[in-house]
């Protein structure tokens, strides 16, 4: 079935199903303000909106780390939101355990959610006790350099195929008046890009002892002391990009300004409202063209318990939407990820979105460390690695002993 066949079924689908409710308006909070995050939330809104109710946004500006303790606070002090974003994994597993949070497992029965959900460890990631508390809606991985070649070319250089080659430009583009790596000043950005440095250099296995077996051992050994060197050569090379948020730093890169950036998939909405082509006006590296990896992290929404019930019909009408065949291609073209949905046509990815799903089919992943720690274990190592990215006197020795110290008590 083509893209405009399935439109109309879905259409059909949404009248039957939704059509005969009474129309209620749902307030939904995230945390997508940015150019190609709006782009790709229109999608969702214009999907529920379909069914009859209403789509309020509440956008919150900033990071996901500014929104997520106001989300919180509302939640726990009584003044619930419809629906609400958060990453797969564990951020609002002590909602869930309070009693906070309405189980979806009617409407994943009724839409085979265990038999579409792919791979099958993000709805894991939903799932406590044995009930389904959100729908994932996307994959985003965080394993990608991204790289302007009008940069590399100014600088009289050959785009770079790894990280290697990317660290050696970097003499070329500073003399050429282009910051090397872009990177903004919030934590949750160096601290991903040491991720993505582990996984390329150390590799998977290591990957999972660190963040999954929780091993101190090997977090301070001479395996991760080479990922510690290579997150020193990117402190280096990220000098100067002075900016705060991550689009900011992304745009950079599409300017032209910086040669390339570590960030997950979502830039390529960015690149895209710029109208900008993968591989012609830049270029991907997933794994850092070094280990072609990608992590199944991603977004999520959550639906707060309410007492009106038909905004209790509305939050089960926007979860059934959100896993819609349609709802998934729309959103997830805009956004730069990738479909949790393993039956959807993806015709029109380009080129990066090809790769990523190249890397997904052949099994090349890895989970999210917002999967494997705690939101207070994140915090901790976000916050070490925003000192060591802004205080160049903190050598590489000095936060690895803090990392291994960070892992020790990690849960």
């Amino acid at each position: 079935m083509n893209i405009r066949s399935l439109a109309a079924a879905l259409a059909a689908s949404v009248t039957l199903s939704f059509g005969a409710a009474q129309a209620t308006d749902l307030e939904v909070t995230h945390w997508w303000t940015s150019g190609g995050e709006a782009a790709a939330v229109a999608e969702l809104a214009k999907a529920f909106n379909a069914t009859g109710n209403k789509w309020v946004d509440g956008a919150i500006a900033g990071s996901g780390g500014t929104a997520r303790p106001i989300m919180v606070s509302r939640i726990t002090g009584g003044d619930p939101m419809g629906a609400t974003q958060f990453n797969h994994g564990r951020q609002a597993e002590e909602l869930v355990q309070a009693g906070l949070m309405q189980n979806l497992d009617e409407v994943a029965a009724k839409g085979k959610w265990a038999e579409i959900v792919r791979p099958a460890g993000l709805l894991k990631s939903c799932t406590i006790d044995g009930h389904i508390y959100c729908a994932p809606v996307n994959i985003h991985s965080w394993q990608w350099l991204w790289l302007s070649n009008d940069a590399f070319k100014k600088a009289g250089v050959d785009v770079p195929k790894n990280w290697d080659e990317f660290v050696k430009a970097g003499p070329a583009l500073e003399k050429a008046g282009i910051i090397p790596l872009a990177v903004g000043g919030q934590p949750w950005q160096s601290a991903g890009a040491f991720d993505v440095l582990m996984v390329a250099i150390a590799g998977k296995d290591t990957f999972y002892k660190v963040f999954k077996d929780k091993d101190a051992k090997v977090a301070a050994g001479p395996e991760i002391a080479k990922v510690f060197k290579a997150a020193d050569d990117a402190r280096r090379l990220s000098k100067g990009s002075n900016v705060q948020d991550w689009n900011q730093a992304t745009n950079l890169v599409i300017t032209g300004k910086a040669g390339g950036q570590i960030m997950g998939d979502w830039a390529q909405g960015e690149f895209a409202v710029a109208g900008k082509v993968a591989g012609k006006d830049y270029t991907c590296l997933p794994g850092l063209g070094v280990n072609p990896i990608i992590s199944t992290g991603g977004d999520a929404f959550y639906f707060p318990k309410l007492k009106d019930p038909e905004k209790q019909k509305a939050q089960m009408a926007l979860a059934e939407t959100l896993l819609a065949p349609t709802t998934q291609v729309a959103f997830n073209l805009k956004k730069g990820s990738l479909p949790v949905r393993g039956d959807v046509d993806l015709a029109a990815a380009n080129d990066c979105m090809k790769k990523g799903l190249d890397i997904l089919a052949k099994g090349n992943v890895i989970e999210s460390t917002d999967q494997l720690l705690s939101a207070d274990s994140q915090k901790q190592k976000e916050d070490l690695f925003a000192q060591f990215f802004a205080d160049p006197s903190m050598t590489p020795e000095a936060a690895q002993k803090k990392f291994a110290d960070i892992i020790s008590k990690a849960d």
